[in-house]
């Protein structure tokens, strides 16, 4: 796919979010190949993730961001995004996302907000600073349980 020299954020945003849905109906990380989805991140680009979170730290650039979504996947059996609303004025777009996930390692179902604010330049994402509401819920629901003993 090929994007216009300067698309604006949220056609960008919605791009991605729409290739990102064609990459997990593929069969998501590990299955599919992250090549539906880097047209829309810029090659540097950088993602940061709560440290708290079982998929936290920088993630960098195209091999990272592939990494990041097998952390994600080792993570959640499922990730939905029930709701999203974009807010967008020049390079920055801030969404708010309302998540429903169920963890792989619990089987927990929890519904959460994410709230992220991206950079765009030259039509690519450049880079990713989710906030979440409680990154102890989560990092308890992702978390393996350990045998009583």
């Amino acid at each position: 796919m090929t994007l216009s020299s300067t698309p604006d954020s949220i056609t960008v945003l919605t791009g991605m979010y729409a290739a990102e849905a064609e990459y997990l109906a593929a069969g998501g990380p590990g299955e599919a190949s992250f090549d539906v989805l880097a047209p829309y991140f810029a090659p540097d680009v950088v993602l940061h993730q709560a440290d708290s979170l079982p998929y936290g730290g920088t993630w960098r650039g195209h091999a990272g961001m592939t990494r990041f979504f097998l952390a994600m996947s080792a993570a959640w059996e499922s990730f939905d995004m029930v709701e999203q609303e974009f807010l967008a004025t020049g390079e920055t777009a801030v969404i708010l996302t309302q998540v429903r996930a169920r963890a792989r390692a619990t089987g927990r179902e929890l519904t959460f907000p994410v709230l992220q604010t991206i950079t765009v330049r030259d039509g690519r994402i450049a880079e990713i600073r989710p906030f979440y509401w409680d990154t102890g819920a989560i990092a308890e629901a992702c978390a393996v349980p350990t045998p009583a003993g």
